[in-house]
């Protein structure tokens, strides 16, 4: 394996375990607008932008608001999964990460972010883990969002790295196809039933280990 591989990594649900904050925060905007929201509902929004989030929610409830409400709506649910983030320390990163970006860094491997939370930085901040990034290109500075594969181009171009000398680590199926439209390689993180489009699948990083991965790419 080459050490000028690029390494792109999802945020939420790959590097941290926030998705439980989403899921929290859009369930209680979803009840504020008489919308119903479980979990199969949330699944549907990983790796999806809080603008186009909002609007599937509206969808599903078959609801209009006005624009003023939308914003309104948009920033409360914001606060309230800030005030999760706030909270949060390096236990809430998920097992085996820190190991295998350690071990990326160690043999000079370029790391990049790529998400759509405007809130990365805090996050990755909060959890200590902001040095280990080379790039960080999150919601503040893309303006398509996934599947469209915008995010991991920047990500790349920033790293000077190829679109096919980049793995991308990603937990939701709309990350998967933004990865696989910028040809880049993809492995999933999560459920291979629901990640089916991936390349390569693992449980998590306790599964896959730098070790693995080396000899994996």
């Amino acid at each position: 394996m080459k050490n000028n591989i690029a390494l792109i990594f999802d945020l939420d649900g790959v590097i941290v375990d926030t998705a439980k904050f989403h899921f929290k925060a859009w369930q209680k905007l979803a009840k504020k607008i008489d919308v119903h929201f479980s979990e199969k509902e949330n699944e549907q929004l990983k790796g999806v932008s809080r603008v186009k989030s909002l609007e599937k929610i509206l969808e599903w409830g078959n609801k209009t608001i006005s624009d003023d409400l939308f914003r309104q709506l948009m920033d409360e649910k914001n606060q309230d999964y800030l005030s999760f983030v706030n909270a949060m320390t390096v236990d809430d990163i998920l097992p085996g990460v820190t190991d295998f970006l350690t071990s990326a860094r160690a043999e000079e491997h370029p790391i990049a972010l790529g998400s759509a939370s405007k809130n990365a930085k805090t996050i990755l901040k909060a959890v200590e883990l902001l040095d280990m990034f080379d790039a960080i290109i999150d919601g503040n500075q893309v303006t398509k969002g996934k599947p469209d594969p915008e995010g991991f181009l920047k990500a790349a171009e920033r790293l000077n790295c190829l679109p096919e000398d980049c793995v991308v680590f990603e937990d939701s199926i709309a990350g998967i196809q933004a990865a696989n439209r910028a040809k880049m390689i993809s492995i999933g993180i999560g459920d291979k039933a629901i990640l089916n489009e991936a390349q390569h699948c693992f449980k998590g990083f306790k599964e896959l280990t730098f070790s693995a991965f080396k000899t994996l790419i």
